[in-house]
């Protein structure tokens, strides 16, 4: 994650092929099922489908993990006119479930880091994420682990 535009990061892929705009709100991350295929570097059906069985199988509540929010979008007819919609976005924990179902190389490679992160809280108590830290001022780092 590189920018950050109030409560909006943007993310950019390692390989640079994507850059998405990650919103944040209520200490969570949401994104839109266009951003997830993005992410993933799936297609829309695959995404949709593993959606689907995410709820269907009980994973997860579509309550707890979706939300609308408005957004603007261009108008399809008009040129240079906009329009809002109310557009369905998906949290952080939907964002984690559908990167252990989806086949892809960056959903693998996603694998491989939240597997890394899960063995490293099991064996020491706790994870670490070096580089946020690294990038943290010393009087902001203190803050931050005093808040936890």
């Amino acid at each position: 994650m590189n920018k950050d535009k109030g409560n909006i990061i943007v993310y950019n892929t390692e390989d640079g092929n994507a850059k998405i705009e990650v919103r944040l709100e209520n200490e969570n991350v949401w994104l839109t099922q266009a951003q997830l295929v993005e992410l993933y570097q799936s297609s829309k059906s695959n995404v949709s489908e593993h959606i689907k069985h995410i709820f269907e199988e009980g994973e997860l509540s579509e309550d707890m993990v979706v939300r609308k929010f408005r957004t603007t979008t261009q108008h399809g007819a008009i040129a240079g006119k906009t329009q809002e919609k109310l557009t369905n976005f998906y949290n952080l924990d939907m964002i984690i479930s559908l990167g252990y179902r989806i086949k892809s190389r960056i959903a693998t490679k996603f694998r491989i880091w939240a597997t890394e992160r899960l063995k490293e809280y099991i064996v020491k108590g706790f994870t670490m994420d070096d580089e946020r830290l690294k990038n943290l001022g010393s009087e902001l780092l203190a803050t931050e682990l005093l808040d936890y």
